[in-house]
């Protein structure tokens, strides 16, 4: 790997790395959702949600398509809940850790 695929994989990462965003990826899981739809898993506003969807979008890992007025958001990339797995498995590696030091 060089630096320029590190950068790129880092601004993916980079994307993920708010819990907005991974509600969103999570919900977009299910199905392709309009923002108003995401709006109530989010329990935020409609621009704040459209910002969020940007971000996911500009790293590639949400689409957009029209469907008359309403815009469908589409899951572009479902591998990437892989990674929210791997972050799973990380978090139990650590806590196990933690668990190991406690009995010293």
């Amino acid at each position: 790997m060089d630096y320029e695929e590190a950068r790129i994989r880092a601004e993916t990462l980079k994307a993920l790395a708010n819990p907005i965003r991974i509600l969103l990826v999570d919900e977009l899981a299910s199905g392709d959702k309009c923002v108003c739809d995401l709006a109530k898993v989010a329990e935020i506003d409609l621009s704040n949600i459209s910002r969020h969807l940007a971000i996911l979008k500009r790293a590639g890992i949400v689409s957009e398509r029209r469907n008359g007025l309403l815009v469908i958001h589409h899951l572009e990339t479902p591998c990437i809940l892989k990674a929210f797995d791997c972050a799973v498995e990380v978090l139990k590696s650590q806590a196990k850790k933690n668990r190991r030091l406690l009995k010293l």
